[in-house]
């Protein structure tokens, strides 16, 4: 059984169900630490019954890098696909609920909770922005494209599958992931004990 795990939280979000899947697309050793446990088993199928999005914007022309819904960091060089976006630190306090907002709507085949993805994806925290992981400076495997990471969507933490569900092929979306849909209490990493971590994700491909 393998990981995907470009650099350090993919690996946690893949923890939730790679002991029980032995057909990960990943190309990371079980070792890597990024997607290790997010929060114990029986709180992860807890809470990815939990509601829907608190949100859902279709932000596509909102002003690039404008921080237009509560709890949403800006980001710079949000319609951009070429570059790793920047993500700055939050405002406020922290949303309690899952929030995403769509920068760039895609018009390619539909994300489904069961679908294996293609992302590129920058994390950081919420409190001071800073990037906990990327796979934007990574190779890439297969032939797809520099810094892809290819995963099941049903062995991520809640609110990083919740988040990307309806997602199209083309679009770039910003998650904003409460510690209960995340890595809770425990962390994970560089990710400290009840972050709030929010991720901006490239969606290139999904079967």
């Amino acid at each position: 059984m393998r990981r995907v795990g470009i650099a350090l939280s993919i690996t946690a979000l893949l923890a939730v169900a790679a002991c029980s899947s032995s057909t990960s697309t990943s190309s990371k050793p079980e070792t890597d630490p990024t997607f290790g446990p997010s929060v114990p088993a029986s709180s992860a199928a807890a809470t990815s019954a939990s509601p829907a999005p608190a949100f859902t914007a279709a932000a596509s022309t909102a002003p690039a890098g404008a921080a237009d819904l509560p709890g949403v960091p800006a980001v710079t060089g949000a319609t951009d696909l070429t570059k790793q976006p920047g993500v700055a630190k939050g405002t406020g306090p922290a949303p309690t609920l899952l929030v995403t907002r769509d920068l760039i709507v895609g018009t390619g085949a539909e994300v489904k909770a069961t679908s294996t993805v293609g992302i590129r994806y920058v994390g950081t925290l919420y409190t001071d922005g800073t990037v906990f992981d990327t796979s934007w400076t990574q190779p890439a495997a297969s032939g797809a494209p520099a810094g892809t990471a290819t995963f099941p969507l049903s062995g991520v933490v809640p609110g990083f599958g919740q988040g990307l569900v309806g997602m199209k092929i083309g679009g770039r979306r910003e998650l904003v992931i409460p510690p209960a849909l995340g890595y809770g209490a425990q962390g994970s990493g560089p990710i400290p004990a009840n972050s709030t971590i929010v991720f901006v994700v490239d969606m290139l491909a999904t079967t």
